[in-house]
């Protein structure tokens, strides 16, 4: 019997690829959504979506009901509370096992920093619930990066100078949906970090000579300037940006990816390889 795997936060830019994959692997993959519009649009009648959020229990419940799995991908302030959430309504359903997107540098003494409190919390919850589960602690992204180009300036703040293991979504769903098939992959934090370290401004760079070859040069501010900047132009995403990497000066790359390469395989794109093939 084909098992079903509800994906929470199917929309965003690391749900999308975990779902798919989830569907190319044989699973039946449904999308809990409040805006159903709009995932109709992203999935196709493969994929079945269903209205509802995760702080209402009702279309919650409804959402579970049936399902062998849960993942979750859930950011900003409503992400502690809404796993908790979505763990109080699991552990009175069928569900085996719960996945969830947590971070590398996830660690109790690095709660100071909000984003990683509430997530130090939502796994806390998850491993209590009594239910199988992996927590995903993966490093920054390629997929992060053109959040850091704005018209024809490419912009980075403070130091930042140690190597990250930039990781693809395309790996990082391989591993998440390789993990509900492997008996022995469960209730463990999984680290995932890519195959090779890069700085961010490195990184960046070599992004913008594929897609903004125009941008010759990475602008750089100090974290008190570009708060400033972000004060000015009353951006709350460029306020976390320059936190977030301010944060990862200091916290750096955490865990190891020792167990999570041998039991799941290691993620194998390059930057390189990322960038050739999201040009086409």
């Amino acid at each position: 019997m084909q098992k079903t795997i509800l994906v929470i936060g199917a929309t965003g830019m690391l749900g999308e690829p975990v779902a798919r994959k989830l569907k190319e692997d044989g699973f039946k993959v449904r999308v809990l959504a409040r805006d159903v519009s709009k995932a109709e649009k992203m999935f196709d009648e493969a994929f079945e979506i269903v209205r509802g959020d995760v702080l209402d229990t009702e279309s919650l419940e409804k959402a579970i009901d049936g399902c062998f799995g849960v993942h979750i991908n859930l950011s900003g302030e409503i992400e502690q509370q809404g796993v908790e959430r979505v763990v109080s309504v699991a552990s009175h359903k069928s569900v085996k096992r719960i996945t969830y997107i947590s971070g590398t540098s996830v660690f109790e003494e690095n709660t100071w920093f909000p984003q990683t409190r509430q997530k130090y919390f939502a796994e806390k919850a998850i491993r209590e619930s009594g239910i199988p589960y992996n927590i995903f602690c993966p490093t920054w992204f390629m997929e992060s990066l053109p959040r850091y180009v704005k018209g024809n300036k490419a912009f980075a703040f403070g130091k930042n100078a140690s190597p990250f293991h930039f990781v693809a979504a395309r790996d990082y769903a391989r591993m998440v949906s390789r993990s509900y098939k492997h008996e022995k992959a469960f209730n463990r934090r999984f680290f995932i970090h890519g195959p090779e370290g890069i700085p961010f401004r490195d990184a960046l760079k070599r992004y913008c000579s594929v897609f903004h070859p125009e941008i010759k040069k990475i602008s750089t501010y100090p974290y008190w300037f570009a708060r400033i900047i972000a004060a000015i132009k009353r951006s709350k995403k460029m306020r976390f940006a320059v936190e977030f990497m301010k944060f990862f000066e200091k916290a750096g790359e955490g865990g190891d990816p020792t167990e999570a390469n041998r039991l799941l395989g290691a993620p194998q794109t390059t930057l390189d390889q990322w960038l050739k093939q999201k040009k086409g």
